[in-house]
């Protein structure tokens, strides 16, 4: 059964540091990373936010999208996930899709896949050889839930995901790369030169 129109969120609160910071503003293919994501996203739904650090609220990095800022700070990706949900309880959405600022490649049909799977469950990730992709997955909205794995020291996604439930989407490894390094970039630049996808 289709989903009516989750928001997408795009986290791009990450220090960075492996790639020397501002991960979101390096260039790809001579456009910065938010950028690829940002037309992605606008092909997926009507409804797109960014998902910051507290000490960032106001920086929505040229792109005029709503923000979302970290309600506490140096918890990591379940952060960015509490953004989401608030955002999306916010604006009376039942999901939302998270994901990061650094997987260029992310299929274009992905938020339809995993909105057929998500059923009942808590949650709809991804899943490549095993190994699930919370950063490019697809919750159901229970901020009460969340609010409670927090507070009981909870801060691994897919740790959460198990507990409220998953569904996992079959996925290929190239679609689901992200760039954390120099290096890494450097591939993903000539991936683009290449014209693949």
């Amino acid at each position: 059964m289709a989903l009516a129109s989750p928001p997408i969120i795009i986290a791009i609160g990450g220090q960075g540091s492996r790639i020397g910071g501002d991960k979101a503003e390096r260039l790809l293919g001579g456009e910065r990373l938010i950028d690829h994501m940002l037309r992605w996203a606008r092909g997926q739904s009507d409804l797109i936010a960014l998902a910051v650090r507290a000490s960032c609220a106001d920086a929505d990095m040229g792109t005029g999208l709503p923000t979302v800022a970290d309600a506490a700070a140096n918890l990591g990706p379940i952060s960015a996930l509490d953004s989401a949900m608030r955002f999306a309880s916010q604006h009376g959405r039942n999901h939302v899709l998270l994901v990061s600022c650094d997987m260029p490649f992310l299929p274009d049909d992905l938020l339809a896949r995993l909105s057929h799977v998500i059923g009942e469950a808590g949650a709809a990730l991804p899943d490549v050889a095993g190994r699930v992709q919370p950063l490019a997955a697809l919750w159901r909205v229970d901020c009460a839930a969340l609010h409670t794995y927090i507070a009981g020291g909870g801060q691994s996604l897919w740790r959460y995901a198990e507990q409220q439930g998953m569904e996992r989407l079959p996925g290929r490894a190239a679609d689901f790369a992200n760039i954390n390094t120099p290096e890494e970039l450097a591939a993903a630049e000539q991936r683009f030169k290449r014209g693949a996808r």
